[in-house]
């Protein structure tokens, strides 16, 4: 009898010790998403818009809190905020944001992986789970070298060395990129930059390069290590199209983010050089991976105040949310997802002058394409036909344009007869700007009107978005308060108000990374 009461007595210590000893243990999935942009405005715009596609009101709180009309992001059990200022300034670039995420230190707008001074590099957090033997993948929207996810892999004082950039890429070791392209893979960007050929260095150190739906989409059954996976169509600066125009041919930013999976949880045999080099730095399954996912077009979008476009990429960003949370259903004791915006883009607000607290979303579901789509086509074959001989003076060059009115209804589904005198007045004098660059305003009146875009393009989308009650204040980022939501082992600590570099310092302590962030290279 008291060798049964010993031995039960061992077994309900052995179970102590196991469970505490997982509960200490490493998170071994962690996904890091980022929707560049992205802060409490365009999530509640994207609900809103959600709710009125699904049949709904999006002025009834009943229909808003459907379960069906809420992104996954939102209905992450835990929920904090996160501050998005830099070293020098109130509101950030996405280098100093990236290299706060990634690094867990402030510095300058510009500045991808080094501090303030440019005098010292630092490790991000992937690099740190690499070296401790965990997979790494990185997807964007936009360029593999834009300053998101350079700031997982690169340090480097400006941005703009693109080449340089993707150099270290290269070199990184990582087993999976994808999303959009590179922007100069075989020379320079700019004056001060590389000109090394990307593609040689790739191929060098193992990568293989795949840039058609067919053959990414077959690692999902045929996983790889070592991938870099680009989107057919480009759209602009070597990014995915927006959403709302992607082709059939290209993938969304969930099934890319479904093909990485794959590729980071399989056990695959090749190696690339780098690997063969670093034999100390094996990766396999067993010791999990990091992800981290960028919605970089939300930004992009947000800047040109473009309401459509920026949902369009904002529910896309979430589909991918909706794969990985997939993943944590089959692993909850071994996954943490944590999602947040790296500063906010646009000023965009819920409510306008000219709406109160009314609520119109179903004016913005004729929109049929991005404004980048509308300038690259639409509109570029429109001003070929009639800008010669064009003249600013008449006062209705607009109005007696049957065809650019017909434009606007079906493209935009702002039908001019529906407008007020001051809106038809804004039209007109954007018209004449974007047709021959002169009308009658200020340049100060056209600065604030337009910014550094086409000035019929944004103030239609205005205009639009105006009706529906979404407002915007800047062509910028903005210094607001950015939330973060969080789901699976250790989310907990994500909960409650803090800085962005705190986030780079709880995702080390939650992957058991030893070293105390910043970490110098």
């Amino acid at each position: 009898m008291k060798r049964r009461n010993m031995f039960n007595i061992l077994l309900i210590a052995a179970a102590i010790l196991f469970s505490v000893s997982s509960a200490n243990a490493a998170v071994k999935y962690v996904f890091f998403f980022l929707g560049d942009g992205m802060s409490n405005s365009q999530v509640q715009a994207t609900e809103a818009y959600l709710t009125t596609i699904n049949g709904g009101s999006a002025t009834l709180a009943s229909d808003l809190l459907k379960p069906e009309n809420r992104l996954n992001m939102s209905k992450l059990p835990v929920q904090g905020m996160q501050t998005t200022y830099d070293a020098h300034a109130l509101m950030t670039d996405s280098a100093s944001a990236g290299t706060a995420f990634a690094c867990g230190i402030k510095t300058l707008s510009g500045v991808i992986g080094m501090n303030d001074t440019k005098t010292t590099s630092y490790k991000s957090v992937a690099q740190l789970a690499s070296e401790k033997g965990m997979k790494v993948g990185i997807i964007s929207s936009v360029s593999l070298d834009h300053a998101t996810p350079a700031s997982y892999y690169a340090s480097i004082s400006n941005r703009g060395y693109m080449n340089n950039i993707a150099t270290q890429l290269a070199e990184s070791g990582y087993e999976f990129f994808g999303g959009g392209g590179l922007v100069a893979p075989e020379s320079a960007a700019r004056s001060g930059d590389t000109s090394n050929n990307i593609w040689a260095i790739l191929d060098d150190n193992g990568y293989t390069v795949l840039n058609d739906r067919e053959s990414i989409l077959g690692l999902k059954h045929n996983p790889q290590d070592m991938v870099i996976c680009i989107n057919p169509w480009l759209q602009d600066s070597s990014a995915m199209p927006y959403s709302i125009d992607r082709p059939t041919t290209n993938l969304s930013l969930k099934e890319m983010t479904e093909v990485a999976i794959a590729t980071l949880n399989a056990d695959n045999s090749k190696r690339s050089k780098w690997h063969k080099h670093n034999k100390k730095c094996r990766h396999d399954n067993s010791r999990g991976f990091f992800l981290m996912v960028e919605g970089g077009k939300i930004d992009w979008a947000c800047h040109a105040n473009d309401a459509v476009a920026t949902i369009g990429d904002m529910l896309d960003f979430d589909d991918a949310i909706g794969a990985a949370l997939a993943f944590y259903k089959k692993h909850p004791r071994e996954t943490l997802i944590v999602v947040t915006g790296d500063h906010e883009t646009g000023g965009m607000t819920i409510g306008h002058a000219t709406t109160a607290y009314g609520a119109y979303y179903d004016k913005l579901l004729d929109q049929q394409c991005s404004f980048t789509y509308f300038s690259q086509n639409q509109w570029a074959e429109h001003k070929a036909a009639y800008s010669a001989g064009y003249d600013y003076t008449s006062s209705s060059n607009l109005v007696s344009n049957s065809d650019m009115l017909n434009l606007m209804e079906d493209t935009f589904g702002l039908i001019y007869s529906d407008l007020n005198n001051y809106q038809k007045e804004k039209l007109e004098d954007a018209y004449d700007k974007s047709m021959c660059g002169s009308n009658d305003n200020s340049s100060a009146e056209n600065s604030l009107l337009y910014g550094y875009y086409e000035p019929i393009i944004v103030t239609i989308t205005h205009i639009l978005n105006e009706r529906a009650s979404i407002g915007w204040t800047s062509y910028s980022h903005t210094g607001v308060p950015v939330p973060v939501y969080a789901i699976g082992k250790g989310a907990g600590i994500f909960g409650g108000f803090y800085d962005n570099t705190d986030i780079a310092k709880k995702l080390a302590n939650v992957m058991k990374i030893w070293q105390k962030l910043p970490v110098e290279k």
